[in-house]
């Protein structure tokens, strides 16, 4: 039977506002914060503890990776920071060495959840998980380009005039500088994108799609050089992940995970939209591309592999 316990591992600022989110979500029974700094976890744990009397019933606690044993998800986000300046692929080597060490603790715990990697780069990250744990590649999840196919929506409907919830657009790929938009797949409500921006007339002309695109890329960098990192929105985007698992949704949601055979490509994690339930991953969809993104896609998972080939992957657990 299911706990709805959730563990996550790095009690910084992305762990934190996750663990916020979370519990005003409701969904979680149980929230474990591990950290390398006790303290620091402790005192997260009081401060959330304080607002329980507002939420739904949940157990706010300092965890250990015992506490992984019987999660239904473990969620990782710690790692080095990305600086001003620093792409997430300059992060690789740092974070891989963190990354495999903490999946080992994880797994000497029998743990047999969903493994949700979130720690940039998350998409490299996410194959070290899978590498270095054993488990089956659905269970194995980062969480790729939720947050930027968020704002390219965001984007979208300001320039559009419409909710956001109504417009259907993903970022696949890499979560970093060689993602790419799926323009054709997109719509607004039932109309497709390009098709939408000929019947509104709101613009002078049709909009710069590959503005909007370096506007979603160049996003985090901005935040980073203004306030030093990004924490609220990807603390959303998890908690959307999250549920869509625990309460076993099947939502479709672009998530990375390691592709076996997906229009050529293969032996790589990067972000597809994915029918995600509480069997993890459960299905990749084939959306629309044309041969230009179908390229720009083949030529983001090349460089994802470049920057593999690099890391000296530590045997399965």
């Amino acid at each position: 039977m299911a706990n709805n316990k959730v563990v996550i591992i790095g009690a910084g600022s992305v762990g934190a506002t996750y663990a916020y989110a979370l519990m005003q979500g409701g969904q979680a029974r149980e929230i474990a914060l591990v950290d390398m700094d006790p303290e620091r976890a402790l005192g997260e744990v009081m401060d959330l503890q304080h607002g329980v009397a507002f939420t739904r019933p949940v157990v706010l606690k300092v965890g250990t990776y015992a506490d992984c044993a019987d999660a239904d998800i473990v969620v990782v986000t710690a790692g080095a920071k990305q600086r001003a300046g620093e792409t997430r692929l300059d992060l690789t080597k740092r974070n891989a060495g963190i990354v495999a060490g903490i999946t080992r603790e994880i797994m000497a715990n029998k743990f047999n959840g969903i493994l949700l990697m979130v720690s940039n780069p998350v998409d490299l990250l996410t194959q070290v998980a899978w590498k270095v744990s054993g488990l089956p590649r659905r269970q194995v999840i980062g969480s790729g380009t939720v947050l930027d196919s968020a704002r390219l929506r965001s984007l979208l409907a300001k320039q559009c005039g419409v909710d956001p919830r109504n417009v259907h657009a993903y970022i696949i790929g890499e979560h970093g500088d060689s993602e790419v938009a799926a323009w054709t797949s997109a719509s607004i409500g039932a109309v497709p994108l390009l098709d939408y921006c000929n019947q509104c007339g709101a613009c002078a002309s049709r909009p710069n799609y590959a503005k909007v695109l370096d506007q979603v890329k160049s996003a985090a960098y901005e935040i980073i050089t203004r306030k030093g990192a990004t924490f609220y929105a990807v603390g959303l985007a998890m908690v959307q992940i999250t549920d869509a698992i625990l309460r076993d949704e099947h939502r479709v949601l672009p998530i990375s995970t390691v592709i076996e055979n997906y229009q050529g490509i293969g032996g790589v994690a990067l972000a597809l939209p994915t029918i995600v339930g509480r069997g993890g991953a459960e299905r990749i969809l084939e959306i629309p591309l044309n041969e230009e993104e179908l390229g720009a896609l083949r030529r983001s998972a090349e460089t994802l592999k470049e920057h593999m080939s690099q890391i000296e992957l530590p045997g399965a657990y």
